[in-house]
């Protein structure tokens, strides 16, 4: 079972690319930490609003979203919704988050705006163990804001051809958020996503991701699985949908994997 002496640990889940499995992880990573007592916050600051779907939670159960929060207009509290899995809180995100970026620019603490409201709903649910952010596949100012408040990020990254390419992208953003806004901003790891034992590419990314990060890559690799893949659809998270299919054995390891890399990081402070 969890302790409430920590504060909770805030984990950023973010790509700059589309399509590497961010949203899916969010998921099922928070189900999976559920599932085994800690209790989550999932913020969805993608304007996709598929985390908020992908939990079962229609357009019209989102009375206030995470656009509201960031505008000052609601607390992060008044967004939070129960979702159908025990313990898993859901900040959703609406179709006006889109239009958040633009509104953001010429903000006070634009930055520092999910910081902010954070720290508050902090104070205010004291039992929450873990929040989850699932940040929009873009740099933009929505993901800044996520990096800013998080104490580390998880990095999802698809076995294909430019994977390093695209690894190189997000770690130098993460590089320049430690020197000018969070300094304290942690790699928790970089997750291989859809990796198909049929195809030698896969293991070769695996391969040359392992060589350039080496402990920073979780054991844990999500493979390509038509089960995962069909959850959402039924708005469910895939441990939900099929608890014995590949993919959501996948997710319960890395939420081991994650809590014991949690672990390590409170020990080490």
């Amino acid at each position: 079972m969890p302790s409430y002496t920590h504060p909770p640990r805030i984990i950023a889940l973010a790509n700059q690319k589309g399509g590497v499995g961010k949203t899916t992880t969010a998921i099922n990573l928070a189900t999976a930490l559920a599932a085994v007592g800690e209790n989550v916050l999932l913020i969805d600051l993608d304007p996709q609003g598929n985390a908020s779907t992908g939990l079962g939670v229609v357009a019209a159960a989102r009375n206030v979203t995470t656009y509201d929060v960031l505008m000052g207009h609601h607390r992060l509290s008044d967004a939070e919704i129960e979702t159908d899995i025990p313990r898993l809180y859901l900040a959703p995100a609406g179709v006006d988050l889109a239009g958040a970026e633009t509104e953001l620019v010429g903000a006070d603490r634009r930055h520092h705006r999910l910081a902010d409201t954070l720290a508050d709903y902090v104070q205010e649910r004291g039992e929450i163990t873990y929040i989850l952010i699932d940040c929009p596949p873009s740099l933009g100012l929505l993901t800044i804001n996520a990096l800013a408040a998080a104490d580390a990020v998880i990095i999802p990254l698809q076995c294909e051809f430019f994977a390093l390419e695209g690894l190189s992208q997000i770690m130098r953003t993460i590089n320049m958020l430690r020197e000018r806004i969070n300094p304290s901003l942690e790699l928790q790891g970089v997750l291989l996503t859809m990796h198909d034992r049929r195809n030698r590419l896969s293991d070769q990314v695996e391969k040359d991701v392992r060589a350039h990060l080496g402990e920073k890559v979780y054991t844990t690799v999500i493979p390509r699985n038509v089960r995962v893949s069909e959850a959402p659809s039924h708005g469910k998270p895939a441990l939900l949908y099929d608890l014995q299919c590949a993919g959501s054995k996948a997710y319960v390891r890395l939420a081991s994997e994650v809590i014991e890399r949690e672990k390590q990081a409170r020990h080490a402070a």
